[in-house]
């Protein structure tokens, strides 16, 4: 809880932001956001927006304070999962109000999807994509069992029926995984038991505008860049029951040239995840007014370098 409040605090456009977000959903988001409880703000369906609202706020902070513009700055945007629209937004594809309302209904759809306890989510830590992939394809016996996310640095997250997923985390650790484990999530994400959600995305994607990306959007299921509208709201379908393609998109990105990437929001996982996937890659995450200057700093490094 709190995140993002002392940036709002201290930027006007940053409270401007989570304003829009609430008058987009018609409640007081920011207000759980802020004051909790942390119960509900854990809910998918409030946290999508929320962890949005934080990104976008912290970007016209940016914008504002350090000159950045990503149509001039960005050679890409990318987004992990929900970061995706969040991506999108912040590249002008989205509104942020359109971009809120689809992550209420993500988040809503997702959560339907699958009963609770049906389905399961695990990490397994310590073998590559093709053997976590292996490891699923043994553990699926009829069942659903996806890889969902490969994110990097021998970490990749297995998602489907939760007897399947079980199976996985055995296998994984005869198979020599570091670890393997059950994650603490409400629904079993990114594989084909989110089908029901993909079809709810379909249909409210179709009734917004998207614009092409001030800068290509480096799509999660793709692992390369897209500018197309269509295409874009194509993926978006694609990616709730698709895996999130993370070390390949940032491995494309450091392949194309890029050294400097920037977490723009709460956290800093993926940053960090950056480290482990390309060598020579700076990974800053940018979420708290203390993080601007070092922000505007590092983007004037990049510019020159």
């Amino acid at each position: 809880m709190g995140m993002g409040k002392a940036l709002a605090d201290a930027f006007p456009v940053a409270k401007a932001v989570f304003d829009e977000v609430d008058a987009a959903l018609g409640e007081k988001l920011t207000q759980v956001i802020w004051e909790g409880p942390a119960e509900t703000l854990q809910l998918t369906e409030n946290a999508q927006p929320a962890l949005m609202a934080v990104s976008l706020a912290t970007l016209r902070v940016l914008e504002t304070e350090a000159g950045f513009d990503v149509g001039r700055d960005a050679a890409f945007v990318a987004g992990h999962s929900l970061g995706e629209y969040s991506a999108l937004a912040a590249a002008g594809s989205l509104t942020i109000s359109d971009t809120a309302r689809l992550l209420r209904t993500r988040g809503l759809a997702m959560q339907r999807a699958v009963p609770v306890g049906v389905g399961a989510m695990a990490a397994l830590l310590g073998l590559d994509f093709e053997a976590a992939t292996a490891v699923a394809e043994e553990a699926a016996q009829g069942e659903v069992c996806q890889a969902a996310n490969d994110n990097g640095g021998g970490q990749v997250v297995v998602s489907g029926d939760k007897a399947a997923v079980d199976r996985a985390v055995e296998i994984a650790k005869a198979k020599g995984a570091k670890r393997a484990m059950l994650l603490p999530v409400s629904a079993p994400f990114h594989c084909r038991l989110m089908q029901p959600a993909a079809d709810a995305m379909a249909k409210a994607l179709a009734e917004v505008t998207i614009k092409a990306p001030a800068a290509p959007l480096v799509a999660n299921v793709l692992a390369s860049p897209v500018t197309s509208p269509e295409e874009i709201r194509r993926l978006l379908v694609e990616q709730v029951t698709g895996t999130v393609r993370w070390r390949e998109s940032v491995a494309y990105m450091a392949g194309q040239g890029v050294t400097h990437f920037f977490e723009i929001g709460a956290g800093k996982v993926l940053s960090g995840l950056v480290k482990r996937i390309t060598d020579g890659a700076t990974g800053l995450p940018v979420g708290a007014p203390g993080d601007i200057a070092a922000a505007k700093d590092a983007l004037a490094a990049a510019k020159s370098a």
